[in-house]
């Protein structure tokens, strides 16, 4: 019954980890609907105000050709489109925007500001997604191999066993540092800079997308009215690359530590005691059946 015992626990953290993640959805939904809803309320409202100013203006136009206005600016942005800018604006699939757009793909980011409007660049895009993502995926697991490779070497370096655990817990530090001040802390101030956004704007951008979570609402080099260096979204592009990698680890880390925080590498079973049992029962000689007549 011990083995059964050590199951059934392994199947209670499993379900608590279920009911947790589904709770922790349930929390977002609500903390997400309490902050804003009452503000996209607002600028609803807002929105309908304007239309009623500009129609009371320009009497000459009636409300179904403002909404069709509308909805060929909504086109237009949807396709990536500047609805203020003009012919002699960059375009938005020149190699550089191109580079982003090619790395957003196999990185799984997706911002949704721009994509493909022909149907070949829409069936190049599932392709090209098809085999780059799992081409990524390898990519970055070699690269997070490469930037944990010092905790590795200090682990050979340290032989003293109590030397040892102070060691890797400072090379840990280290490491969860000087990621989060390369890829976490640094970035925003530049793009702050850049992009004219505030630090937290800044901030927001960076966790979103290296996360890949990639909302669209903020993306670099969009901006019609600043100019940009032609290198500066491939420059960014190779940064997402090198912090994916690294937020990826510390996500795995995470994972590990709340893992072993529900104990569900606790309780695994131990065939060990039963292949053991069974072994010593087999190794017992037979002991002789005595048969008593009735």
């Amino acid at each position: 019954m011990p083995l059964l015992t050590i199951q059934n626990r392994q199947i209670t953290w499993t379900s608590l980890l279920v009911l947790g993640y589904l709770f922790y959805l349930l929390l977002g939904a609500m903390v997400f609907q309490l902050l804003e809803k009452q503000s996209e309320t607002h600028f609803r409202d807002q929105f309908q105000l304007e239309k009623l100013k500009f129609l009371q203006n320009y009497t000459c136009l009636d409300r179904q050709a403002l909404e069709q206005l509308v909805q060929v600016l909504m086109e237009a942005w949807v396709k990536g489109v500047n609805p203020e800018g003009n012919s002699s604006n960059p375009s938005n699939w020149d190699f550089s925007n191109s580079f982003f757009f090619a790395g957003t793909v196999i990185t799984t980011i997706g911002y949704g500001n721009l994509s493909p409007s022909t149907v070949a660049g829409q069936m190049f895009c599932v392709f090209y997604a098809l085999f780059g993502v799992p081409l990524n995926l390898a990519f970055l697991n070699q690269l997070g191999k490469g930037l944990s490779a010092h905790l590795i070497t200090l682990e050979r370096w340290v032989q003293k066993p109590g030397r040892a655990q102070v060691v890797q817990t400072l090379a840990v530090a280290v490491f969860l540092t000087t990621g989060t001040l390369l890829f976490l802390i640094f970035p925003p101030l530049v793009f702050s800079y850049v992009e004219g956004w505030s630090y937290g704007e800044g901030f927001y951008f960076t966790f979103i997308t290296l996360s890949t979570i990639g909302f669209g609402d903020y993306v670099v080099g969009t901006n019609p009215n600043k100019h940009y260096i032609p290198v500066y979204r491939s420059l960014t592009a190779i940064w997402i690359v090198f912090g994916l990698a690294w937020l990826a680890q510390v996500f795995n880390v995470a994972a590990d530590l709340m893992e072993k925080f529900l104990q569900l590498r606790w309780y695994k079973p131990d065939f060990s005691l039963a292949e053991g049992a069974t072994t010593k029962l087999e190794d017992e000689p037979e002991q002789p059946r005595v048969h008593i007549p009735s």
